[in-house]
């Protein structure tokens, strides 16, 4: 069988794709790219936002018009968190839960015309079943997925209900995985997860994110360890130390920020402040004089007054992100934040929207700019209308003029100009 994927949302529904994609082609079924003739398409959904439902949706409508007789297949976050919709999408011809994605070539071949809907909610005692990989769609780097589901519940998200309880995959596995990533080639490996910084936590703290980082820097052909989204308050100065003390490790921090107005924050059921975020960036910056800090940050919250998010802007503008993320919020039933009062209109979340992009786009300008003149480490990874591109430690995108992609090589380079998103530089 011709088998193709639509996979929407985060690292962790990209990592796991590619656990689905590697089930069939181990048993010689051909994976497909976009708009190739399939006999299967597997839509790994996310239901983070309003939209990503959307897209979805149209997504599901979309395959199963192009090609009536395929098999339609709707898995991921939106079909576990709000499996009544997703039941009620006919064109999706089988429906499964994310709980297991290893059941997902098994339901395939059961498949016999006759509709499959198959959601289990997420049990109390859920261990960590994601399967390993030892391939993966960028060539350089490679996700791997490490830990799953959050305790945290955001008064706006809906992950808890949709990923489940806290789960982790040992580091024997973690370190069995890493040998073959680099036996295949991939020389950075990018630690995921739903709630990162609470790998171990269900140990009873006896180990946590520094023993996975530390495993796959004792692995052979890894060069570069980086590490996903980061809950703030999780980080501790003996993190910090540990993660110093590995060479290999990527200094970009992507703290999760959401909003940079305490009240707000209170809302959200944030766990830190304003106050803990500054000084945990400070500490870092103390230890990591180099790094990075990107984030993610929604404007437009329930009852998020002007004020509030002036507040948030310029916290946003004194921290100095690297890299932001900027996202309207979206109500999402089942979550506490559905009721609340005072709702923030779309009009005016899409102002505000273009003002935060705005505000961070200035200094992730400036951040790119602090790095004239100096010479950096690059991870190259593919050729750009001209140009070998590729990645330092600290994320800052570089592009080299050359005639040889370099994919692969880390090699030193002197940064001569910053444009918008990304520097220039020679290679020496």
């Amino acid at each position: 069988m011709n088998i193709a994927f639509y996979t929407l949302g985060c690292k962790v529904n990209q990592y796991e794709t590619e656990v689905m994609r590697e089930a069939f082609e181990s048993k010689g079924h051909t994976v497909v790219s976009d708009g190739m003739p399939f006999d299967v398409i597997i839509i790994n959904s996310c239901t983070v936002t309003a939209e990503s439902d959307r897209k979805t949706r149209q997504a599901v409508h979309r395959f199963k018009r192009q090609n009536p007789n395929a098999v339609v297949v709707l898995t991921g976050c939106m079909a576990q968190a709000f499996s009544d919709d997703a039941k009620a999408l006919t064109d999706a011809d089988i429906v499964i839960g994310n709980t297991d994605v290893s059941k997902i070539y098994e339901k395939v071949c059961e498949y016999n015309n006759n509709r499959i809907f198959e959601v289990i909610p997420h049990p109390r005692d859920e261990v960590f079943n994601t399967p390993s990989i030892k391939n993966f769609a960028e060539r350089t780097r490679a996700y791997m997925k490490i830990q799953d589901g959050c305790d945290r519940f955001c008064t706006y998200c809906i992950i808890p209900t949709a990923r489940g309880w806290l789960r982790s995959k040992p580091i024997a596995e973690i370190t069995a995985e890493a040998e073959k990533l680099a036996k295949n080639g991939y020389v950075e490996a990018v630690l995921v997860g739903i709630n990162l910084t609470s790998y171990g936590k269900e140990t009873g703290g006896q180990i946590n994110i520094c023993d996975a980082v530390e495993a796959v820097a004792k692995v052979n052909g890894i060069k570069r360890i980086r590490l996903g989204s980061l809950e703030p308050d999780h980080i501790t100065d003996e993190m910090l130390t540990r993660l110093k003390a590995v060479s290999k490790f990527c200094p970009q921090f992507h703290l999760s920020l959401q909003s940079g107005c305490d009240e707000t924050l209170k809302r959200m059921n944030r766990h830190y402040d304003t106050a803990f975020y500054r000084d945990l960036v400070n500490r870092i910056r103390l230890v990591f004089p180099d790094s990075a800090i990107t984030t993610d940050i929604m404007v437009g919250f329930a009852g998020e007054t002007e004020e509030e998010f002036q507040k948030s802007i310029n916290f946003a503008k004194e921290i100095g992100f690297a890299k932001a993320h900027i996202f309207a919020y979206s109500r999402r039933s089942g979550t506490m934040a559905y009721n609340m009062p005072n709702q923030v209109t779309r009009a005016e979340k899409s102002r505000r929207s273009h003002l935060m992009i705005e505000a961070t786009a200035e200094t992730e300008s400036e951040f790119i700019k602090s790095h004239i003149g100096k010479t950096v480490e690059v991870l190259f990874e593919t050729m750009e209308n001209g140009y070998a591109v590729g990645y330092t430690k600290n994320y800052l995108y570089v592009k080299v003029k050359s005639d040889t992609a370099h994919t692969g090589e880390l090699l030193n380079v002197k940064i001569t100009s910053a444009e918008n998103e990304f520097a220039l530089g020679e290679i020496i």
